[in-house]
């Protein structure tokens, strides 16, 4: 991976770290997340067969990131169901409109400008893993092969700067398109997969946040996640 695919987003989201951690007052708070998962949980089993590996390396208290991988519209629900605790997810402000704006924003979920340092979606992630709760981010930062080949360096900021541990999360469904009722979303009740991974740290253990600091947390981070994603597919035969 080229080191300066993402130099410009980690210029855009550094920039001598302006955002401070406490201005997350603001933040979603736990019990929208909460009514989210439940919600999730009835959604995802209800309309497709999950089958859950390693969640218990979600570590159970204390701030979390998962990055997860983004092939499927369902993703993100699917991990507010089946995730051992209550998942934010960073999601694209196309996303709220009409109904879903409200709806949204009552389980928990922040809106994200992808064509830009979007300040409010930063103060309001760092404030949930600064108040130690999970932060879910799909860092392609679209939907496509899910295969994490191509990472935004927001991941990386987020994980060096609060100092979270990265969980890293392969969702795997199918990818025969018969019997799909709508495109994007696999099958219904077929199996969807989703394997947990160790969790790690992006950082060197220095506590830099430069830009080059962030080039090289990213590299690792892909590194992470694409051989967690190849390990789940050989496991699940995916």
């Amino acid at each position: 991976m080229r080191r300066d695919a993402h130099r410009g987003e980690a210029d855009r989201v550094t920039r001598k770290d302006t955002v401070s951690p406490s201005a997350g007052a603001g933040a979603p708070g736990a019990g929208g997340a909460a009514v989210g998962r439940r919600i999730g949980i009835g959604l995802m089993y209800g309309l497709w067969k999950p089958r859950v590996f390693g969640a218990w390396r979600v570590p159970a208290t204390g701030p979390v990131i998962l990055a997860v991988n983004h092939a499927h519209n369902i993703d993100g629900p699917m991990l507010m169901g089946t995730a051992p605790r209550p998942v934010h997810f960073l999601i694209k402000k196309e996303a709220f409109t009409g109904p879903l704006d409200p709806f949204l924003r009552g389980i928990g979920q922040i809106e994200v400008d992808r064509t830009t340092a979007d300040r409010t979606a930063i103060t309001h992630a760092l404030g949930v893993l600064e108040r130690g709760g999970v932060l879910g981010i799909f860092p392609e930062g679209t939907r496509g092969e899910g295969d994490f080949a191509s990472l935004r360096a927001g991941l990386a900021y987020f994980a060096v700067r609060s100092g979270a541990p990265i969980v890293p999360v392969a969702v795997l469904g199918s990818t025969d398109r018969r019997g799909r009722l709508i495109p994007g979303l696999p099958p219904l009740r077929s199996r969807v997969d989703v394997v947990f991974g160790d969790a790690f740290q992006a950082g060197d253990g220095t506590g830099r946040r430069t830009r080059k600091a962030l080039d090289e947390a990213t590299v690792r981070i892909q590194e992470r996640l694409t051989a967690h994603l190849k390990n789940a597919r050989l496991s699940t035969g995916r």
